[in-house]
């Protein structure tokens, strides 16, 4: 069979598709797959690093919201749609599948147009336009959380929980000293930024790293926004990490995140005691939402917390021991391990 695969603009849309993608490649060694992909979006790197074949397309992105981007932005889908016509064509793909990302919208839309069915995967708690767009050529759609399915009760969805990509749960300890230089007797704390909205998130870092590192070793993964000019024995700064994140984890004995619900779902099945901090009035909140009132997260505003809060909180956290247990044993909960073997069930099953 034949896979296109579409996402980007953010690691998000990208990391749960590669976990399909890996997934079916077990199941049926030659099939064949190709990504398109935004043209400037951080993806290409880790989408390479599977041997997946990129073609970038254009996209827009449609706003709810004034902004003079919306007189420019359907040019570009439609430029998009065009592009995924004519490669669809030669391709001959038999699924397009997505896990959101406005720039796979007019590639399930040109499916429709060639009677190719789509596939379309919901994160979040609360469905983005994107998808709520593709959904409606979708001949599958699969969500995360239970309380999603009303958002899609139209095309029968399916609860999966979100797929991870399988070597993130392989992170070995001794690898990860190894290859940040730090040391076992200090508590390590892994901070993940994110593709995008990780401004505020990085400033907090930047105004705390001062303190942090009296106490701890900090990883601090920026999303490619920004570059700090702080250097430390126990600091170490990356854009971001691909083959190093299942190691990264693995030496973090706690996680500073956004609530993106990608990097949720690899906290939940590596069952990691984490503080989040949403990204101020976005989906995210709702994210964090759901963990916190499992009791699975620890939760910061960023429009509440000064730099010293911060620090404190982290402090807290790692002298914790009982706090982290109960954090770790309660997202461990949350996640069914499985998603990615539900999910493609549910495409061979309506190809047959």
């Amino acid at each position: 069979m034949k896979f296109i695969l579409s996402g980007g603009g953010t690691m998000g849309s990208v990391s749960p598709l590669i976990a399909i993608c890996e997934e079916i490649k077990k199941r049926d060694a030659s099939a064949e797959f190709l990504w398109l992909a935004t043209k400037n979006g951080p993806e290409e790197r880790l989408i390479d690093s599977y041997h997946i074949t990129v073609k970038k397309i254009h996209a827009g992105k449609l706003r709810r919201y004034w902004s003079g981007r919306n007189f420019i932005d359907p040019i570009f889908i439609l430029l998009g749609f065009v592009q995924s016509f004519l490669i669809m064509r030669r391709f001959r793909p038999d699924w397009v599948l997505t896990a959101g990302g406005f720039v796979a919208v007019p590639v399930v839309w040109a499916a429709r147009w060639l009677g190719v069915p789509s596939f379309v995967h919901q994160q979040d708690v609360i469905a983005g336009l994107a998808n709520k767009l593709m959904a409606r050529s979708a001949k599958i759609v699969t969500v995360t959380f239970k309380k999603s399915l009303a958002d899609f009760a139209a095309k029968n969805p399916v609860w999966t929980g979100n797929p991870v990509r399988p070597e993130i749960l392989s992170g070995n300890a001794g690898d990860g000293y190894a290859y940040f230089g730090f040391k076992h007797f200090l508590p390590t704390i892994l901070i993940i930024g994110g593709g995008t909205g990780a401004r505020g998130l990085n400033t907090l870092v930047a105004q705390s790293l001062e303190r942090l590192v009296q106490f701890c070793q900090v990883i601090h993964l920026t999303g490619g926004k920004v570059k700090l000019d702080f250097s430390h024995a126990h600091y170490r700064q990356f854009d971001f990490l691909t083959d190093q994140l299942k190691n990264a984890y693995a030496i973090s004995d706690l996680v500073v995140s956004r609530a993106g619900m990608q990097v949720l779902s690899e906290l939940a099945l590596l069952k990691k005691p984490t503080l989040v901090i949403p990204l101020p009035q976005s989906h995210q909140e709702a994210n964090a939402n759901e963990f916190f009132r499992q009791n699975a997260v620890a939760w910061l505003d960023e429009t509440k917390t000064p730099p010293e809060i911060f620090v404190q909180a982290v402090s807290e956290l790692l002298s914790d021991s009982a706090v982290r247990t109960s954090l770790s044993h309660n997202i461990g909960k949350i996640m069914p391990p499985d998603s990615a073997v539900k999910i493609v069930n549910q495409i061979y099953e309506s190809a047959a």
